[in-house]
């Protein structure tokens, strides 16, 4: 069974039934501890770890619900092959005898950096990074650079304070105001609830400021809904507010740069017309400049927040509200977007080489761009570019015009369905693996809790095979790849958590807090920037581009209780809904099937009237697939944010159009 922790174990002649544990290793901020019942070698439940001390014995839907996918009859178990158009199942050695031929002969036309190794973030296993590793010694071969989901906060944070991570979450419960900034706890950090609840019965307040009125709303005492993007300008009026009133520390300017440039900043309009461009009244700046006054005031900041045109400038105008109204380096306060995963562990020997790189959200535009060399090659690990990133057409225009198309995945996804070579790997309760979470400062490992089916492999395990075949051409790649993932794991672990006798087997029985953690972020009040302050923003965002008659709505895709990404349990009720305010939808019904249709493409919806929504939005769920017909990228125009090259994905403008009949022809 691999590296596993048994925590109960009931034999009897006919019925064998054991309790194991791991560690979720989805794209997640949780980052949870399992407690999966095992009967006769299948898993019959799942339910959180009670000893982790952030799931606290409870898991959020989806992986209540995962056993659903990881018994569902499309599975992958062995590897695929396309021959005469159709995939079909081979043996390994044939997959990837095709994979080290088509290769080899690509690289010795064009290259290394004609080759993409592409790895995205559906799994957060330390171990994937040997992907990596071994395309940095087989090339350098090209890479994408930026971020998709986070590129533009995490971009934004470490120009203001070197680094981007957070003080401990439980030090939320020593708070007197929260405020969630586009951040909906409930479903994209469940384990959060419970911390936030205890906070508010020690007399915190929570307030929401989101466009979107979502789930997090029945747990704050205050809701505000600036328009789309109307964060910065909020902020500014809330900075001013400080300003006014005296409640910038006096000595804010020996741990603060550029406070005066800033402070021009705000005072280039009135409260009242930064109000009215974040479309709310001046009492919504007037709360936030209190709260934020009133300290310790944390500020947790959304993802989503930075997913826009000036997403990064958004997440910057918080931290300097943070900064200025003295709420950094304190119990309870703080601007946190994201914890540093991997700060426990050494994947340092992975140097980051690559003979060039594209940005993430131009994945399909950039492959059909590059010259010098073409890219004639796309190994995909932990992804489905097609259906998680911007303009899905254009990413299978590339990714069919490819020489080779490598996927490794469990499941046919959108991207797989194109590939050359599909190359089965293991879930989360197969998965072998170290985990750092990015909503908390505890590290695990992710351990086996059945052995994967059929013909089934590790990323690992396939980069150790596909080595083995370049064994002459590359003699290096077996000696520096070698390792079982247990020393793999040993060997990825800090001198600070080792000195303290933590080792493979410590994080597989319980969840450890990382030693090199701070126990409270920026106590000291210096930061990594280059002058050794906070270093304030100085120039106002770029505009995101203009609603429309024709085009009145900014879509919003956002994840579900039911679906993060493209991790489905099972294909949704189709069409998706799409949940507007009646106000936005003359001449359509509730209920109805339209067309929700941008500048870039269109896909059927069924229409939900919801009043407590901003009438210029239309929000549908996150994910879901292209060949469903389920894929809000397939709408969305490939842009950069401001920063940090994330993605565009919560600007585009759309509109409404035609009726069931129309859409069925």
């Amino acid at each position: 069974m691999g590296n596993t922790s048994e925590v109960a174990n009931t034999r009897s002649a006919a019925h064998h039934s054991e309790v194991r544990r791991t560690t979720c290793n989805r794209d997640c901020p949780d980052a949870c501890g399992i407690i999966a019942r095992v009967e006769d070698g299948r898993i019959t439940k799942l339910s959180g770890d009670p000893e982790h001390p952030i799931t606290q014995g409870f898991l959020c839907y989806r992986t209540n619900h995962f056993l659903s996918r990881q018994y569902a009859p499309d599975r992958l178990t062995q590897p695929l092959l396309r021959k005469n158009g159709s995939l079909t199942p081979v043996g390994w050695d044939e997959a990837l005898n095709f994979c080290v031929e088509k290769l080899s002969r690509v690289r010795a036309e064009h290259g290394p950096a004609s080759v993409f190794h592409y790895r995205s973030g559906g799994s957060l296993g330390l171990l994937l990074g040997l992907t990596d590793y071994f395309w940095e010694l087989w090339g350098p071969v090209t890479t994408k650079r930026g971020d998709i989901c986070g590129g533009a906060g995490s971009a934004a944070q470490k120009l203001d304070f070197g680094v981007s991570d957070s003080s401990p979450p439980e030090l939320l419960e020593r708070s007197k105001h929260i405020l969630l900034w586009g951040k909906n706890v409930v479903t994209s950090g469940p384990h959060l609830v419970p911390i936030l609840k205890r906070a508010k019965r020690s007399g915190c307040k929570l307030i929401l400021i989101d466009p979107v009125n979502q789930g997090s709303a029945k747990l704050c005492d205050s809701v505000v809904q600036p328009r789309p993007g109307g964060d910065f300008s909020l902020c500014m009026a809330a900075a001013r507010i400080l300003f006014e009133r005296g409640w910038v520390p006096t000595d804010a300017s020996d741990y603060i740069e550029g406070i005066e440039a800033f402070r021009a900043l705000c005072e280039a309009r009135s409260v009242a017309a930064w109000c009215a461009d974040a479309d709310v009244g001046v009492a919504a700046a007037e709360l936030l400049a209190g709260a934020l006054h009133d300290g310790p005031t944390a500020s947790l900041i959304g993802w989503g927040l930075g997913r826009r045109t000036a997403g990064g400038t958004a997440v910057r105008a918080i931290d300097a509200l943070c900064a200025l109204s003295g709420n950094l380096g304190v119990p309870g306060g703080g601007a946190s977007f994201y914890y540093r995963r991997r700060a426990g562990f050494d994947d340092d020997f992975i140097t980051g080489a690559s003979a060039r790189s594209i940005p993430e959200p131009l994945f399909g535009s950039a492959i059909l761009e590059a010259r010098d060399p073409p890219i004639r090659a796309v190994w995909v690990t932990a992804g489905n570019p097609v259906a998680m990133l911007p303009d899905s057409e254009c990413s299978t225009r590339a990714l069919t015009s490819l020489d080779l198309l490598v996927v490794c995945d469990s499941f046919l996804t959108d991207t797989a369905r194109l590939a050359h070579v599909v190359l089965p790997t293991p879930t989360l309760l197969e998965a072998d693996d170290l985990v750092g979470a990015y909503g908390h400062h505890y590290v695990s490992s992710a351990s086996p809790v059945v052995p994967p089916p059929g013909a089934v492999k590790s990323d690992l395990e396939i980069m150790q095979l596909m080595a083995a075949r370049f064994s002459a051409s590359h003699p290096q790649l077996q000696e520096r790849m070698a390792g079982s993932h247990r020393e793999w794991k040993q060997r990825m672990l800090r001198p600070a958590l080792t000195a303290k006798g933590i080792d493979v087997d410590t994080l597989t029985a319980r969840a450890v807090a990382n030693p090199v953690a701070p126990e409270v972020l920026f106590a000291d009040r210096r930061f990594a920037t280059p002058s050794g302050k906070v270093e304030l923003l100085r120039k106002l965002p770029k505009a995101a581009p203009a609603l429309s008659a024709e085009y009145p709505l900014r879509l919003m895709a956002l994840s579900t209780a039911r679906a993060q990404s493209s991790q489905w349990a099972a294909p949704p009720e189709l069409p998706l809904e799409a949940r507007i305010h009646p106000e936005s939808a003359s001449g359509f019904a509730d209920g109805q099937v339209v067309r929700l249709e941008s500048r870039h493409g269109s896909m059927p919806v069924r229409l939900v009237f919801d009043s407590a929504q901003r009438p210029d939005v239309a929000l549908v769920p996150k994910g879901g697939h292209v060949a469903w017909g389920a894929s809000a990228n397939a709408l969305i125009t490939a842009q950069l944010t401001d920063l940090g090259e994330g993605g565009v994905l919560y600007d585009e403008p759309v509109g409404l159009r035609g009726r069931l009949e129309d859409v069925a022809e």
